[in-house]
């Protein structure tokens, strides 16, 4: 119950009391109200219904907050939590520092699924569904500084062991990251673009001796005062918002146990989605439920191998720079490629990058360098990555079943995680494909 329906409740029964005494005893003394009764017991039958009509209301409104918190679809509501106003991004997010395990296990939805068992354990033959779990940072991250870390405190149980298993993953931190409310996203794909200015003399005459020629270009223009014509070729480019998911069997006997859930959501179902979202990102051929990743998306420059890796990786650069006309905000290559080049040395054996004494971030050509498996040894990209872009439609979405298969009979129970996103680029000749094979 919460504390304003208990205040009201509270608030009627102050009020009714005295009026249901003074009832009481003119009906032991076998008489009617008098006036002053009458008035009194009135009064209390008026602020009453006032009261009720409150209390209706406040318990419609509880009614409607769990309606809201079972929908699903991203949407959900903690009491006490805090609130960040995202618009399109769902009523709340967990707590600054608070894991998405830690955010489920204190949830309503693991509230109620815990309520299910006696003394803390699920019989054999129990029957187990969660209401659905929005948590909106599932995929964005709950770091202090940033989207997709997946450092979190006090996590037990399977960490060491799926530590080994799990790669750093950092190119979601890359790319433009947005939102979008609907299963679709259409946006404007930049081409090409042709400039034409020119300086252009002042008309001499308003009969227009000459007309411009093609591509803009004056011809026989003289005295014309014609100006030349440039132009862009953008396409509307149309691209579906894709699922990606996974689930994992669990024990009724560990289902209880907040930790152990907590570790399973953080350290294995969140990493999960990351880890294939950047492989997506990066990879995504376009067909089927894959997105048009970088690697894939028609339109994007290469550079051949030229000499040397600095030479090759210099050349690339000045691709986005005078070709795509952006501004490259960092290489991505996979990490024995940037070993490679960490460890060259001049002829005097001395390492160009400071050798193993050097600290903090890698850099080359004056730009970041992110280390990221999802890339083949051999190829690495330089571009501007703020011109890719990833909407988020459902971040992440948690449910807990025993109507799987026969999990029902052997006491196990599915949890399944997934989020909704779509991904384009906005300039595909603002990313350079480098061949870094000799």
């Amino acid at each position: 119950m919460s504390a304003l329906l208990e205040r009201l409740r509270k608030e009627l029964a102050d009020t009714l009391t005295p009026a249901r005494d003074l009832a009481a005893k003119a009906q032991a003394e076998g008489r009617d109200l008098n006036d002053e009764e009458r008035a009194t017991v009135t009064e209390a039958v008026t602020k009453a219904n006032g009261i009720k009509t409150r209390i209706d209301q406040a318990q419609a409104d509880n009614d409607l907050t769990a309606q809201l918190g079972a929908l699903g679809d991203g949407i959900s509501f903690e009491p006490g939590a805090k609130s960040v106003e995202r618009p399109t991004e769902g009523l709340w997010t967990p707590r600054k520092g608070e894991s998405v395990g830690q955010a489920f296990v204190k949830s309503a939805s693991y509230k109620g699924l815990i309520a299910q068992a006696t003394n803390g354990r699920f019989s054999d033959r129990q029957r187990i569904q969660s209401d659905p779990f929005g948590a909106k940072a599932l995929v964005t991250g709950l770091s202090d500084s940033s989207a997709g870390a997946l450092v979190t405190n006090d996590n037990i149980g399977l960490q060491v062991g799926l530590d080994a298993f799990q790669r750093p993953l950092s190119l979601r931190q890359l790319v433009t990251n947005g939102n979008t409310t609907s299963d679709t996203v259409e946006y404007v794909r930049v081409a090409s673009t042709t400039n034409n200015a020119a300086p252009v003399a002042e008309a001499t005459s308003s009969a227009a001796p000459t007309a411009p020629g093609t591509a803009g270009a004056l011809v026989n223009n003289a005295g014309g005062g014609y100006k030349p014509e440039s132009g862009m070729t953008l396409a509307k480019v149309t691209t579906s918002v894709k699922t990606i998911a996974h689930w994992l069997p669990a024990t009724k006997r560990a289902l209880a146990d907040a930790g152990q859930v907590r570790t399973l959501i953080d350290q294995f179902l969140r990493y999960g989605l990351e880890e294939e979202l950047e492989d997506q990102i990066m990879n995504g051929d376009g067909s089927g439920e894959n997105f048009d990743g970088i690697a894939n998306v028609s339109g994007t420059q290469s550079q051949a191998y030229d000499t040397d890796l600095l030479t090759t990786t210099r050349k690339a650069r000045t691709k986005v720079r005078t070709v795509g006309r952006s501004i490259p905000t960092a290489y991505v290559m996979n990490p024995a490629d940037w070993e490679a080049i960490d460890l060259l040395q001049d002829n005097e054996a001395r390492y160009y990058f400071g050798g193993p004494q050097r600290l903090g971030q890698p850099t080359l050509w004056g730009l970041p360098v992110v280390e990221c498996e999802a890339v083949p040894s051999g190829v690495a990209y330089v571009g501007d990555w703020r011109k890719a872009v990833l909407w988020d439609r459902e971040q992440a979405n948690i449910s807990v079943t025993d109507s799987h298969a026969d999990f029902f009979i052997r006491n196990l129970v599915a949890i399944l995680g997934e989020m909704r996103a779509a991904f384009g680029v906005l300039q595909p000749n603002a990313f350079v494909e480098i061949d870094l094979t000799a």
